[in-house]
């Protein structure tokens, strides 16, 4: 690049190939497949070329700094004679009049199956398809998935007939290669409990999932109790790139202070997707990718009218379950997973069945694309193995490394006691997170047999209306001492008169629970449970159902139960028992 460029090279490459990033979406899709594609051959020189004539070309630059890529001025681009572009946008303006290199335009989703805005006029356009000018110059060839894709280009666009490729689909191959890491990629993202995943998949535009419910994440953490599921989002790059990643978040507060994890859309979100237990999507390829792998699926939104009719993605968009926004979300997710035992149907298999219907030559992708390439390149192909073939990355939130529950929670209880009770009373915990509360259409209310409600913080919230507010009062830090435990308990009734129940965690010694009045209850549990805000919702319910404080109790949480034991004491600190 430059000047005389021979004079500083190193590798005597004999062919030089260029790479066109002009959105981020189209640029991690190149990104993905080229090194595996072109990997151990000095006889390329790769360069990059930015395309700045996108609205969303905001974070291309960034990315491929990210990855050590050498960009080559958009000014400089017509001055050069590559062998070889290649590019997964049809937007780029690639007509440069000396140019007679072939084109290789890769997708950056699934088929050709959305209708999007043209960038170049006031009309709307099928995605993927390059400009008519570069197809009448013959130079242009379009990779394809499955070969019902080539009659579908050819139908629409005529010059396309024969300038298509087939390679299946990287993506989904490495979704593929990566089921078998489900359990690492669950870890990855914190749950290593029994939390079931619910991933939301949001492409941009006002049919999406976000577009047609902003609050949606917030909404599914008022509702789902926080032991029992978890809530992740992956957003579509231009997203970000319209709004900002400022105003994204700031839309997206509460649901962060909920527990809400988010994957950066550039990497990450496949192996969320195969983390995932149910998917929340709408017509982007994400979606698309969800269901040909299995995932059981409701649709968030979808844009019927974007979707391109005859196309498997408007077969999804009409056999899949929709979410109904206006009703309670938890039922409709545990139909969707079948807890309950009545969904009997065949959905979610001819789901998946419409799902794989747009993959041909699955695993072969990449070795498919290596020949491809080589052939426009007009060199031997490497003698070498085929391109590896790797699972995805693990997942990192953008928010956190790790998820933490939140701080300030409702939790709703109830207590029965029968005669098959082993430990006598048996008591169902489920927390909601507080910073969501108003958003959850749940309109139980307390009753004299329950379920009880309450409001339980960490001492150290930062927002500081839910300590004032809470009925129980939770130290986060474990107490050396009872002692030491007990003069928490009361500073923190001194600081707080409106608080029903202190609980600090005691080292090696369980919780100790202090109640108003002056009195104190012991309380451990079996297994490694040793949350104290747990515990002190166990006193909290015992007290409200006017059960004794000394005994045994069951406690049903996350999907397990613990044996849970009482001693009931007295601070020598604190107030004498009313009564």
């Amino acid at each position: 690049m430059g000047d005389d460029p021979e004079r500083w090279q190193t590798f005597p490459g004999e062919r030089l190939v260029v790479v066109i990033a002009r959105t981020v979406t189209s640029t991690v899709r190149v990104l993905d497949v080229l090194r595996p594609v072109l990997r151990d051959d000095p006889r390329l020189h790769l360069v990059f070329a930015f395309d700045p004539s996108s609205a969303f070309n905001d974070g291309v630059h960034a990315l491929l700094h990210s990855v050590g890529a050498r960009v080559l001025p958009w000014h400089q681009f017509p001055r050069i004679s590559p062998h070889l572009i290649i590019t997964a946008t049809e937007n780029a303006d690639l007509a440069t009049e000396h140019h007679t290199c072939p084109v290789l335009v890769l997708p950056h989703g699934v088929g050709f199956h959305k209708v999007v805005p043209d960038s170049r006029s006031d009309r709307d356009r099928l995605a993927g398809v390059v400009p008519d000018m570069l197809l009448r110059s013959g130079r242009a060839r379009l990779a394809i998935s499955h070969p019902d894709q080539a009659a579908q280009l050819a139908a629409a666009h005529p010059a396309t007939s024969g300038r298509t490729l087939l390679v299946g689909d990287p993506c989904y191959d490495a979704l593929l290669d990566g089921r078998a890491l489900r359990d690492s990629y669950r870890r990855a993202l914190g749950l290593t409990d029994r939390r079931r995943l619910i991933m939301i998949s949001s492409t941009w535009r006002d049919h999406s999932v976000l577009g047609r419910d902003p609050a949606l994440p917030a909404r599914l953490l008022a509702e789902l109790p926080l032991d029992d599921y978890a809530v992740t989002l992956v957003t579509h790059p231009n997203i970000i790139s319209a709004h900002g990643g400022y105003t994204l978040r700031s839309h997206l507060d509460s649901a962060h202070g909920a527990g809400l994890l988010t994957i950066p859309p550039t990497a990450g979100w496949q192996a969320t997707l195969l983390a995932a237990d149910l998917l929340i999507g709408d017509h982007g390829s994400v979606t698309f990718y969800g269901a040909a792998l299995g995932t059981p699926l409701l649709l968030g939104a979808f844009g019927d009218d974007e979707a391109v009719a005859d196309t498997p993605m408007a077969e999804l968009g009409r056999i899949a379950p929709r979410l109904r926004p206006e009703a309670p979300l938890r039922p409709q997710i545990e139909r969707v997973l079948d807890l309950d035992g009545t969904a009997g149907d065949d959905t979610m298999e001819r789901v998946r069945k419409v799902g794989e219907s747009a993959f041909a030559a699955p695993g072969r992708a990449l070795r498919l694309l290596r020949t491809a390439v080589y052939e426009l390149l007009g060199l031997p192909e490497p003698t070498g193995p085929p391109p590896p073939r790797r699972a995805p990355e693990p997942p990192v939130p953008q928010n956190r490394p790790e998820p933490e529950p939140a701080t300030a929670c409702y939790i709703h209880t109830s207590l029965s006691q029968g005669a098959g009770e082993p430990a006598g009373a048996r008591i169902s915990l489920e927390r909601f997170p507080a910073a969501v509360a108003d958003l959850s259409s749940d309109s139980r209310r307390d009753t004299p047999e329950g379920p009880f409600r309450h409001l339980s913080c960490a001492d150290d919230e930062w927002d500081r209306q839910w300590p004032e507010s809470a009925s129980v009062l939770v130290h986060r830090t474990a107490a050396d001492t009872a002692v030491g435990a007990d003069r928490w308990i009361d500073d923190t009734f001194a600081r707080y008169p409106g608080c029903l129940l202190a609980a600090v965690t005691v080292a090696g010694r369980g919780c100790r629970v202090g109640l108003c009045d002056g009195r104190t209850v012991e309380v451990s549990a079996t297994g490694r449970l040793d949350d104290a805000a747990v515990l002190a919702a166990v006193v909290y319910t015992c007290l409200r159902a006017e059960h004794p404080l000394d005994g045994f109790a069951t406690l049903a949480l996350g999907g397990r139960t613990e044996d849970v034991a009482l001693r009931l004491t007295r601070r020598a600190s604190g107030p004498r028992p009313v009564g």
